[in-house]
């Protein structure tokens, strides 16, 4: 999956810190599927490399069309006592690119920092072209220019090991 294409981004290096967290995220992707999901994990880490949370996706199960990944960890910081300031400091971890409902709740909540594995031009190969799996064709990039405050965006990274639990895990 990691072609040279030119019609696909083209996989961004990682140092130890994100290849560990985005890994972890990925494998956060298998543990969806094997609940019967869409395969993707999602992972907070703050400033000071401690955890926050760690999410996957629960469409499926719950019956929330808006249970992403990334949805699930926004929601789960919330209680937890960290200020603006706190999650500004902090890095999301996608094991695939944010989509535009997920680009907005990250914008919201403040999180300064995004790094995906697999990005959204290659999950639409293995979603196909049915109506019910298509996406709106926004990169997450685009929500986060159009903010008033930065959030840094890496990806796509780890891209062969993000894309694994994709396979066979869309409606052809």
């Amino acid at each position: 999956m990691n072609s040279g294409n030119p019609a696909f981004p083209q996989e961004v290096p990682l140092g130890e810190r994100d290849g560990r967290y985005l890994r972890k995220a990925i494998g956060w992707s298998y543990a969806a599927a094997r609940r019967g999901n869409r395969p993707f994990g999602a992972v907070v880490v703050s400033a000071g490399n401690e955890v926050i949370c760690e999410a996957y996706n629960n469409t499926a199960e719950s019956g929330d069309c808006t249970g992403h990944a990334e949805i699930n960890a926004v929601r789960a910081l919330a209680g937890r006592g960290l200020t603006r300031e706190d999650l500004a400091g902090a890095t999301l971890y996608a094991s695939g690119e944010p989509c535009v409902m997920c680009a907005g709740a990250i914008f919201w909540s403040n999180i300064g920092r995004v790094v995906f594995g697999i990005d959204a031009q290659r999950l639409r190969v293995f979603r196909g072209q049915r109506q019910d799996q298509r996406d709106a064709e926004l990169s997450c990039r685009d929500v986060f220019r159009a903010s008033p405050h930065p959030i840094e965006c890496i990806g796509p990274a780890l891209i062969d090991e993000a894309s694994a639990p994709h396979v066979g895990a869309w409606k052809t």
